[in-house]
């Protein structure tokens, strides 16, 4: 089976999966994750196989996604193995799948991406920054939901990953200083960073448009 074949299938699985997501996470954030792992790939000397079908299948096993990401991960590996990938490469997509997120980041755990995983991880990352960062941002806290703001509740700092999915203790606007205007200084390859640049200003001038508007400054 060639890979453009195997590419194709993946991308129906993850359309199956991911296909009524109404969180943020749907198709088209994935589309949006390929299509930029394939411009830092332009860049980047990592396996483009590998590298893409974690593009499309890095949210098909998110614990804030799917009520048992263990029994989905199995489910997964079964599905590269029916279409021919090597152990080695399901061990690859498996390991970056479960390691790139940003909530895995706060555990202590010692561990590297691979160059694939990292171009993945940047290309995920993206897509929460910028003006789409801030539509998602908005969008998931509304599904989930969250306040807005509250001037009173100060961002949280040194989480654990329970803390950070604790919605309870989270307003949308305090996500973008727990999380997302984080994310630009964490990216690993020089072509996201330079992407990163642009918009983290874009978020920069939402929050100060948003508190001036909260407080009625005109």
């Amino acid at each position: 089976m060639n890979e453009l074949t195997k590419l194709s299938k993946i991308k129906a699985y993850t359309k199956s999966k991911l296909g009524a997501d109404k969180t943020g996470h749907g198709y088209d954030h994935i589309k949006r994750v390929v299509t930029m792992a394939e411009k830092i790939l332009e860049s980047e000397a990592a396996d483009k196989l590998v590298t893409l079908a974690a593009a499309y299948l890095h949210d098909t096993i998110d614990d804030k996604l799917v009520s048992d990401p263990k029994s989905a991960l199995a489910e997964l590996q079964e599905f590269l193995a029916s279409l021919e990938f090597t152990s080695a490469q399901i061990e690859e997509i498996s390991f970056i799948i479960t390691h790139m997120s940003f909530a895995h980041s706060l555990q202590d755990d010692d561990f590297q991406l691979p160059l694939s995983g990292q171009i993945v991880q940047d290309a995920d990352w993206l897509d929460a920054i910028g003006a789409i960062g801030i539509t998602r941002a908005i969008y998931y806290g509304g599904h989930h939901g969250e306040k807005i703001y509250n001037p009173n509740l100060l961002p949280r700092t040194n989480m654990t990953k329970e803390e950070y999915r604790n919605l309870d203790d989270e307003t949308i606007i305090n996500h973008f200083y727990e999380k997302l205007l984080n994310l630009k200084d964490m990216l690993n390859t020089q072509t996201a960073k330079n992407i990163a640049e642009h918009r983290q200003q874009v978020m920069l001038d939402f929050l100060d448009e948003f508190k001036n508007e909260w407080n009625s400054v005109v």
